[in-house]
């Protein structure tokens, strides 16, 4: 049987309504999170914390010691469960991520938090570019509407397209109903 790490990316406070990016439907899919992290603590699968801050100090969201950059109380971290402090997207990208996935054995990771069409795409391209099975639970991701070349694109459609584009070639999407059903 393989072994199984639950990746959670960026359920932070910046991306709630008292943060500098809210998220929409933010609240529901770290309730969602809430009960994936519940499942793995009960499977005593691997969890794994990632939160995301900007080195820089005058950035203007993200800032290091800021309320923002730390976990949102309702997916906090639990005794001596992994966190992983990143500076890019893709939580591997000068991290320990893989190593500590390596260490652990783990073949499967499920990918859950925020936001869709930016560190849950980056993540779980890395995590299948790596060898590794991947599930992402889509009803425990959030995302924001976002604009280009003047065409708002409401987050519905982001996170439809960015959840698409994953199950096409990196992996498996699932509901968290589903995940828990199945888990």
């Amino acid at each position: 049987m393989s072994k199984r790490a639950i990746i959670v990316v960026d359920i932070q406070n910046e991306y709630f309504s008292s943060g500098k990016l809210p998220l929409v439907n933010i609240e529901q899919a770290a309730a969602n999170a809430a009960r994936v992290i519940q499942m793995a603590r009960q499977n005593k699968d691997l969890l794994i914390h990632v939160h995301h801050e900007f080195p820089d100090p005058n950035a203007p969201l993200f800032t290091s010691g800021s309320d923002g950059v730390e976990i949102h109380e309702s997916v906090a971290p639990d005794g001596d469960e992994p966190v992983i402090l990143k500076n890019y997207p893709n939580s591997f990208l000068n991290t320990n991520l893989k190593e500590l996935l390596d260490t652990n054995s783990v073949e499967e990771v499920v990918v859950i938090g925020a936001m869709s069409h930016m560190c849950i795409e980056a993540t779980s391209r890395a995590a299948s570019d790596f060898g590794y099975k991947v599930t992402v639970v889509e009803d425990a991701c959030a995302t924001m509407d976002v604009e280009f070349n003047g065409v708002k694109v409401p987050a519905a459609q982001v996170h439809a397209t960015a959840m698409a584009a994953l199950e096409f070639a990196y992996g498996t999407i699932t509901s968290t109903k589903e995940y828990l059903n199945g888990a």
